[in-house]
């Protein structure tokens, strides 16, 4: 392992807190002439996810930055004109099409791997490229069928194939239509700048901890790994000439590396108050959620319903900069329904009130209904507050 040069810099737990803030694009003026696409590069990658309450998880991060952008303009941003690709990152996501490049490294790995959970049936694999050179794009489903029983995981020979192909770089994941994947031809879809695996591990490598360090502003090795899942070796062999540079934070405890450029500047600005999808990249690793905000967040709708503390899809509500609390929400035609709110301070009720009045406004919905608040001495200064803001 390469030796690193001592911190020269030291942070408060504070400053950590603000350069992530503004790392995120959550603190300071949007960017909103960039709009969608400008978070989307700002970020870094934008993880997608099955469940949708008020909306998708990838819907949710821009809105979280932009305010009440439009859902379609979300779609057109994301998938339009080329401009992204869905790929293994963090988990899957909506990855800027102009890091393609960086992921060689990723293919390179699953065209050399050993072992598979799905076999692969002889010549499925060609039929579906050459299916796809003649008609795509196409779903799974349009390829001849996603699974063969009902069964989540008993994907046909045709899904093992073309998901092979999206993992090898063939084929790309060009949209989402319906939730399903559309394939395409990555000969097709990717622009032909772009569409090589010339770059070798270190400089894939060197270019995802540098991104990851400079979406995060701050952060641990785990904190950097975790950003588009790489193992703590990968990280530990290019951070060095990443140009992250050592810094110490007070009461983190373990060795953290900034964005230079993030350090250069004191985060100054308005502070957003949203709710949060559980798998924005604010707060999608727990660990460092918790050593950040002091706020334990856990996604709980794979928890059985008696066993759920906070509700199914419970999103943290972030204002001045703080997690001051959580909404677990739902719809009812027009109503925005807080099934559950968690706030234990009083001064951090307007907040939340702020926060779903926004939200109920962008998913058009004309009313807020909450069901339950676990501080029931805080019931009615949070309908008192809603009432004012609805009237």
């Amino acid at each position: 392992m390469t030796t690193l040069p001592r911190p020269t810099t030291t942070l408060t737990a504070d400053d950590a807190r603000r350069i992530a803030l503004r790392a995120q694009g959550l603190l300071g003026a949007p960017d909103r002439r960039a709009g969608v696409r400008g978070v989307l590069r700002h970020l870094g990658a934008v993880q997608l996810d099955t469940i949708s309450v008020l909306a998708r998880s990838h819907e949710l991060v821009p809105y979280a930055r932009l305010g009440a952008v439009g859902r379609k303009a979300v779609e057109a941003a994301y998938w339009k004109d080329t401009h992204a690709f869905e790929y293994w990152s963090h988990a899957a996501c909506v990855l800027p099409i102009e890091e393609w490049p960086y992921f060689a490294f990723r293919r390179r790995a699953y065209r050399d791997r050993p072992h598979w959970n799905h076999e692969l049936p002889e010549g499925v694999y060609d039929q579906v490229i050459k299916q796809l050179r003649a008609e795509g794009p196409l779903t799974s489903t349009e390829l001849g069928g996603a699974k063969k029983t009902s069964d989540w995981w008993d994907w046909s020979g045709t899904k093992v194939a073309v998901e092979r192909a999206l993992m090898y770089g063939e084929v790309v994941c060009v949209e989402r239509r319906g939730w399903k994947r559309v394939y395409d031809l990555a000969e097709r879809a990717v622009p032909d700048p772009l569409l090589h695996d010339e770059l070798d591990d270190a400089e894939c490598l060197r270019r995802l901890v540098r991104q990851a360090g400079e979406s995060l502003g701050v952060g641990t090795r785990a904190d950097i790994a975790d950003y588009h899942r790489l193992k703590a070796e990968q990280v530990d062999a290019v951070i060095a000439d990443s140009g992250l540079v050592p810094v110490e934070v007070e009461g983190w405890g373990r060795p953290a590396w900034a964005d230079p450029v993030a350090l250069a500047t004191p985060p100054r600005g308005r502070h957003r108050t949203t709710l949060l999808s559980p798998f924005d990249s604010l707060i999608w690793e727990r660990a460092r959620t918790e050593r950040i905000f002091g706020f334990t967040h856990r996604l709980e709708a794979y928890v059985p319903r008696q066993k759920r503390v906070y509700g199914y899809f419970a999103m943290p509500v972030l204002a001045g900069g703080r997690l001051v609390g959580r909404v677990d929400p739902a719809r009812e035609g027009r109503t925005l329904v807080a099934r559950q709110v968690t706030v234990d301070d009083a001064k951090a009720v307007p907040a939340v009130a702020q926060a779903l009045i926004e939200a109920a406004t962008w998913v058009n919905c004309t009313d807020v209904r909450v069901e339950r608040v676990d501080a029931p001495a805080l019931r009615e200064p949070l309908a008192r507050e809603l009432a004012r803001a609805l009237a």
